[in-house]
């Protein structure tokens, strides 16, 4: 299987006003991190959005997120075209994809903009459940099982959880230098490029003293029966 040298990814993450698009719960805050080859470019998308409704307590609970808070801040149909042009038609990496491709479905239908089809996404959470049956699969005990850092995330919140899920689907790949099991021809050295940087190196000299090569040669008559005199 060979993997495109551009391959672009986006691990993407929301925060929401509760747990239902369906009774009107709405995105209130929406993340991305870039990935390329598996790898985080560093390029970042994140935007709190006014979801013109109130926060559930248990959603409040979990992110930190207040009405207070989200009062002035942009409606979806106000960022969808700069998010939409970020996103572009990268595949999308999401810790249980259903849950945030129907949020974000349920606000594109609401502007008339194309939907997302959970066919160009990678769902971490089916792919955790695959690789450990019977294990917790959320992203807090995926973290503890790879070791990930998560000191810094006292609430949830859509772009530290994005950074979070980067490091986890890395591991589900099988860590950073899962890429080379797509390209077995990396792990051979290129020999002419060996040889042609070889020729660029400066010779060393190395200058001995007398008294480096006297004591040298004391050392070498305390050799028995040493190989350079035996005959060939």
């Amino acid at each position: 299987m060979t993997v495109s040298k551009n391959l672009r990814e986006l691990v993407l993450d929301t925060e929401t006003t509760g747990l239902y698009h369906a009774s009107g719960d709405r995105i209130v805050d929406i993340a991305c991190v870039e990935l390329i080859n598996h790898i985080p470019t560093g390029n970042t998308y994140q935007v709190y959005i006014n979801p013109e409704r109130e926060m559930q307590k248990d959603a409040t609970a979990i992110s930190g997120i207040t009405d207070k808070f989200l009062v002035g801040k942009p409606l979806f149909r106000e960022i969808v075209d700069e998010f939409l042009d970020f996103v572009q038609d990268s595949k999308l990496v999401i810790h249980n994809a259903k849950f945030d491709i129907g949020f974000l479905n349920s606000e594109l239908s609401r502007v008339d903009k194309p939907l997302f089809s959970l066919k160009n996404t990678v769902d971490t959470l089916d792919m955790a459940r695959k690789k450990f049956p019977g294990s917790p699969a959320n992203l807090d005990a995926l973290c503890k099982r790879f070791e990930i850092d998560t000191s810094a995330r006292t609430k949830h919140g859509a772009l530290i959880d994005c950074f979070l899920l980067a490091e986890v689907y890395i591991n589900l790949l099988g860590g950073r230098q899962s890429d080379l099991t797509f390209h077995p021809e990396k792990t051979k050295p290129d020999l002419a490029v060996i040889k042609n940087t070889e020729s660029k190196r400066k010779k060393r000299h190395f200058d001995v003293s007398e008294e480096e090569k006297n004591a040298h040669g004391e050392f070498l008559k305390t050799v028995n029966s040493p190989l350079w005199k035996k005959p060939m």
